[in-house]
């Protein structure tokens, strides 16, 4: 089977003439085919005779002219657009102000509409204006709420932004069918697999997760973007998530895990400073010689320190009086 070769597009950028010089010469060129069609007329009917060869230049004039004024078009800050004649490439214009650029190049392919109703498949054929002028600026994509499954089969719902741009006005218009589209399409691919990469929480030692390693995830998943989208000259500036939690099926079961994982960190740290602080009471009563106890007594009072340290409800002493052995 033969490989297929695609051939990527590249932007050039083309300088055309300003709007105005050219409006000034349009308007001179409309009034002189109409001064000239109203004298032909005039003399005519003086003189009866037809002059046919100022008529049809006065004809010609005016059609000139008005298809000359086709070629004005308006370009904002961060605009661009794309002129294409007769179907081939011949740069992009990313000036801003008012210009002037032959007419016939094309302001957009006809779009071929089905729509279904109660009478069978409708067609229309809309001419969209202004299909090859771009936008430069900063766009956000804002995702839906996704459910996909985490590293360790978890489900899981995630959602995130995109700041993107067009960098390449070329590839974006004839290297993907619809660019805008295209982001969506594949930001929502990215996201997926991003999920599926990370667990969303309490991974193993040095591991990323979802929910912990916010700055590496949004990294990853901004290169992920880079990677896909450059296909369709868009440049990734930003990506973050804007929404993580577990799918509500398991969201109980997952919160009361996280709160035994919670009370069994607390009872570890709690019976670590009890037992330091049994360690430290035996060492001082032992160097200050201030009474000598045997093993017995040792742990009997180190299992009453653990009880009045560890317990969780407040310890009630009760008070020998006699001596230590009764």
């Amino acid at each position: 089977m033969n490989g297929i070769t695609i051939k990527t597009s590249k932007e050039q950028e083309i300088k055309v003439l300003s709007g105005w010089p050219m409006l000034l010469i349009n308007i001179t060129l409309l009034g002189l085919g109409i001064w000239l069609l109203v004298h032909t007329i005039i003399q005519t009917e003086r003189t009866g005779s037809i002059a046919r060869l100022n008529l049809v230049g006065s004809i010609l004039i005016i059609i000139a002219s008005l298809i000359m004024f086709r070629g004005f078009f308006t370009l904002q800050s961060n605009e661009a657009r794309v002129l294409i004649l007769f179907g081939a490439y011949h740069g992009t214009v990313r000036t801003s102000g008012f210009h002037w650029a032959n007419p016939f190049y094309a302001s957009g392919p006809a779009v071929k509409t089905v729509q279904q109703d109660y009478k069978g498949p409708q067609i229309s054929i809309t001419f969209p204006k202004h299909r090859y002028k771009i936008s430069l600026r900063a766009r956000n994509f804002n995702s839906d709420k996704l459910k996909v499954n985490d590293k360790r089969g978890n489900p899981v719902e995630i959602a995130a932004v995109v700041v993107w741009r067009v960098a390449d006005t070329a590839q974006a218009t004839f290297d993907v069918d619809d660019y805008e589209n295209y982001v969506k399409i594949q930001s929502e691919s990215a996201i997926r697999h991003l999920a599926s990469s990370y667990v969303y929480d309490y991974g193993e030692e040095n591991e990323f997760t979802l929910r912990s390693s916010i700055d590496e995830v949004s990294k990853a998943l901004r290169e992920q973007l880079l990677e896909r989208l450059i296909k369709a000259g868009v440049f990734v500036e930003e990506a973050r998530l804007t929404h993580l939690a577990y799918a509500p099926e398991i969201a109980q079961a997952m919160l009361r895990r996280q709160q035994a994982e919670a009370i069994i960190a607390a009872r570890q740290k709690i019976v670590h400073g009890a037992v330091s602080m049994v360690e430290m009471a035996l060492r001082e009563l032992s160097e200050q010689k201030v009474v000598i106890l045997d093993d017995e007594r040792k742990a009997s009072m180190v299992s009453n320190l653990m009880v009045v340290l560890c317990g969780e409800t407040e310890v009630h002493p009760v008070i020998n009086t006699g001596t230590l052995y009764t």
